[in-house]
């Protein structure tokens, strides 16, 4: 007997075999058929869903953003924490840990999704933007930070560090990333006005999502 299942469950369910087969087969290796056979649905059933493995990467990619998201919109709601703790936890929530995370990340820095590697990096710009916009307003009132322009600065530091630290799109000799860390924390406390020294924490951050990524490649 044929069973019918929920069309988010379905949805969700030809999402989870993808990324299986993404992380290990390889996004360029799998096919459709792939996936029609991990799944155990026709082909028709498949395309109600997605036009295409392009749109299934595009969707899988869309969900780990949306928990990172989700995931900093309660940390910047939490009452009890401080704008520099809140900032610090957000910046954890959204770094690659070992698992299928940092193996989706290695996907898209396939020369074959360039474009799909840009998009996601926009959305995440987008997503965040207006949440550590808000951890930063929060600073200022607390006089942690000061900046007349809270937004355009939060824009600016996420698509520097988005861009600069993204292994995809640079290839920085250890060196290299070391300096531009120790810099753009710099950049982070002007811009920001906050205390020199009050965002080294930032430092261990990025060498932390740096030493992940790299583990996965391996």
């Amino acid at each position: 007997m044929r069973i019918v299942k929920n069309p988010e469950e379905r949805r969700n369910e030809i999402l989870d075999e993808a990324e299986i087969l993404f992380t290990t087969k390889g996004y360029v290796e799998t096919t459709i058929k792939d996936i029609l056979d991990a799944v155990g649905i026709a082909k028709g059933t498949l395309y109600y869903y997605f036009k295409s493995k392009e749109e299934i990467m595009d969707a899988i990619v869309m969900r780990f953003i949306n928990a990172g998201v989700e995931m900093a919109k309660a940390i910047a709601e939490e009452p009890s924490m401080g704008a520099h703790e809140k900032i610090m936890s957000i910046l954890m929530a959204q770094k690659p840990d070992t698992g299928r995370k940092a193996e989706m990340i290695e996907q898209l820095h396939n020369v074959n999704n360039a474009e799909m590697h840009q998009k996601s990096l926009v959305e995440t710009i987008h997503c965040l933007t207006p949440i550590l916009t808000d951890v930063i307003e929060q600073g200022i009132k607390e006089g942690t930070f000061q900046t007349p322009y809270p937004k355009e600065t939060v824009e600016f530091l996420l698509v520097s560090s988005q861009f600069l630290f993204d292994e995809g799109i640079f290839q920085w000799e250890p060196n290299e990333l070391a300096e531009k860390a120790v810099a753009f924390v710099h950049i982070l406390e002007t811009t920001l006005g906050a205390q020199k020294g009050s965002f080294h924490y930032v430092l261990d951050v990025l060498a932390q999502s740096h030493t992940e990524v790299g583990d996965s490649n391996e």
